[in-house]
């Protein structure tokens, strides 16, 4: 059985008081929303604060905002709680999307939508217990020296394997950081960084506090997501896709690809073979031919990384064939009958 290490506890109540409490603790402390991740890490020993900070009794961080500009998520409504809401199924069919898929009921129950855009990068060399990575000397994100995935490189290569990041990135959210200093607003897609040990842009004592959407209205947008089983499996590949139609003629499309890098990659090359053009079979299969191209998935999670790669073109293409208002259970099913390996 493995065991949580010892740890303190402390219970804030406001935005401000976690603020100092991290700032204060420095690299010691770290912010605890569901715990889905966290205590998971902390039991092998990937992760070891000395300080957790417990975000439930801050009341701000659970609200959420409607108004004509938009719509704004406080980071520890549950996912639950963002699947259950209305206006995100009616206006943001991405994040609704990628949220329902986020693991098991029971655990998105717990897990928040804070706590899953912060969510440490995964490997198979990293996800193992202690004992396990001792026996091959450990590796560079957690007590080594070597990145197991590339020995001879020097960054590690640990996958990003959020499921909400890009769809809220298609849907260009915004994201606000608090610190005893006071408070910014980014673009959500600037809040990671395309590494595997140093993932976020957050700063040292920063508080996530708030998630804001721009108003949808005139997109679509939607959430493909590639694993082994149906449910509680992490991503190895996803694909979100936004489009703005008038007439018939695409007017802005964007495409954020999960789960092969360290970060999300936002494909703005991409989205601009769309402007201007129909979603007809040729143009969708000319912006999947680019999405495959820089997609360079690594050998560290499930599924053969050729194949991964290879279903890029799959899920990029079967997403806009969604948004073009195609069935997507016609797409699934026909498509998958050999697109899938005979391994999987």
């Amino acid at each position: 059985m493995m065991r949580l290490p010892k740890f303190r506890y402390v219970g804030p109540k406001t935005i401000e008081e976690a603020a100092h409490i991290l700032q204060s603790e420095g690299p010691d402390a770290m912010p605890l929303a569901g715990g889905t991740d966290l205590f998971p890490n902390m039991k092998r020993r990937q992760q070891t604060p000395k300080v957790v900070v417990g975000l439930r009794g801050i009341e701000s961080l659970f609200r959420t905002k409607v108004d004509r500009s938009g719509i704004q998520l406080g980071p520890m409504l549950s996912l639950t709680d963002v699947v259950d809401n209305h206006g995100v199924r009616e206006a943001y069919g991405a994040l609704y999307k990628s949220a329902v898929q986020v693991s098991t009921p029971q655990l998105r129950n717990m897990g928040t939508l804070g706590g899953n855009l912060c969510l440490d990068t995964r490997c198979n060399y990293y996800d193992q217990g202690y004992e396990w990575r001792k026996a091959i000397d450990f590796c560079m994100k957690k007590d080594g020296k070597i990145c197991w995935v590339a020995p001879s490189s020097p960054r590690c290569w640990a996958v990003s394997s959020t499921d909400t990041a890009p769809a809220l990135i298609t849907l260009r959210a915004k994201v606000t950081l608090v610190s005893r200093q006071g408070e910014r607003t980014i673009d959500l897609d600037q809040f990671y960084a395309d590494d595997g040990m140093s993932y976020l842009t957050r700063k040292p004592g920063e508080l996530l506090a708030n998630v804001s959407i721009p108003d949808s209205s005139g997109w679509k947008s939607t959430y493909w997501k590639l694993r082994r089983r149906g449910s509680f499996d992490f991503p190895v590949l996803s694909v979100a896709a936004a489009v703005k139609v008038s007439k018939g003629i695409v007017e802005e499309a964007r495409i954020v690809l999960g789960s092969v890098a360290s970060s999300p990659l936002w494909q703005k090359e991409a989205g601009e073979i769309l402007r201007g053009k129909k979603l007809t079979d040729d143009a969708i299969a000319a912006v999947s031919e680019s999405c495959f191209k820089p997609s360079k998935p690594m050998d560290n999670t499930d599924f053969e990384l050729a194949w991964r790669k290879k279903m890029v073109r799959f899920f990029v293409s079967g997403a806009f064939k969604e948004l073009r208002g195609d069935d997507i259970r016609d797409i699934k099913n026909r498509s998958m009958r050999t697109e899938l390996p005979t391994h999987a």
